[in-house]
């Protein structure tokens, strides 16, 4: 950071950077270019008269949206070109994230993918108004639009993201015993059990990033899925083991190939099934999942 910034303006940015990179990420699904929009942020920031700013929370998540727009851009021309489904980054968090309900709902690698399809002007009002909050007045100033267009925008990405998501909520019990119902299975080889866990129409979605293998486009359906994950275990050739762990709030697994981590599974669960599998084996995407990273919406 600069040696000209006054301490109340790096007192305010580090007070509120875990809400700035919660933003961001949940934007781009990239904590690297979450972590350069704070860094855009703070540079900005730093040349803000604070005399000025009414509400320096508002006016900080005005300005790292702004710059995680233009990003999301640039972003989604880099997303076109990319060698199969592109999933968020997974990240490791701790307890409190997974305690937050509608955080953790929001943060699900489910559901990150459906915000994929909207636009970024859609994605960064349905992230500020559903996620965390914002007033349709501070949204309008943070996308360069009117109130009223702020909220014809919030209304069409919500319509878009409800007709995709989950109709009815589980609870984190019912969540877990899904997956460690999963795990058993899977390191116990049993195909029925699996079949008996797996919801008949779920999706597998895998992103390898063109860096390993991963499939082209999602799979549908428990025998296609199953038959896929028997092809890459026995192509694989090697000693898998599951640890469960918390990505971006929810329980998911890490999977290892011979003690070396091969992908990070996240889950969807509906109806005590699971009805969504999202595994990331992208290396350049397993960086935060040893570590914590700290997430928030206040």
């Amino acid at each position: 950071m600069n040696d000209h910034a006054t301490d109340p303006a790096t007192e305010a940015f580090v007070a509120h950077r875990d809400l700035l990179f919660t933003v961001a990420y949940e934007m781009l699904g990239s904590a690297a270019d979450a972590e350069d929009v704070l860094q855009e942020t703070w540079l900005r920031w730093v040349e803000v008269d604070l005399e000025q700013v009414r509400d320096q929370r508002s006016y900080l998540v005005r300005i790292a949206t702004r710059q995680a727009l233009n990003r999301l851009r640039t972003l989604k021309r880099r997303k076109e070109a990319y060698v199969g489904p592109w999933l968020p980054e997974p990240l490791l968090t701790a307890p409190d994230v997974a305690e937050d309900v509608e955080l953790s709902e929001n943060l699900s690698l489910a559901l990150m993918f459906i915000l994929e399809t909207l636009s970024p002007t859609e994605r960064a009002v349905f992230v500020l108004r559903e996620v965390f909050d914002i007033g349709y007045d501070d949204i309008a100033a943070a996308i360069d639009k009117s109130p009223a267009a702020a909220r014809q925008i919030a209304h069409r990405a919500r319509r878009h993201v409800d007709a995709r998501r989950p109709r009815t909520p589980v609870s984190r019990e019912e969540a877990r015993a899904a997956l460690d119902s999963f795990q058993q299975a899977l390191v116990t080889g049993d195909l029925r059990g699996l079949l008996d866990v797996l919801a008949p129409d779920v999706v597998f979605v895998s992103d390898g990033g063109g860096l390993k293998l991963a499939a082209l486009r999602p799979v549908v359906g428990a025998d296609k899925v199953l038959r896929y994950m028997a092809g890459s275990v026995a192509k694989a050739g090697g000693a898998f083991t599951s640890e469960p762990t918390s990505v971006n709030g929810n329980p998911g697994l890490v999977l290892r190939l011979d003690g070396v981590i091969d992908g990070v599974l996240a889950f969807r669960v509906e109806n005590a099934r699971v009805a969504g599998l999202y595994y990331v084996r992208n290396p350049e995407k397993l960086t935060r999942v040893e570590s914590e990273t700290p997430l928030t919406s206040r």
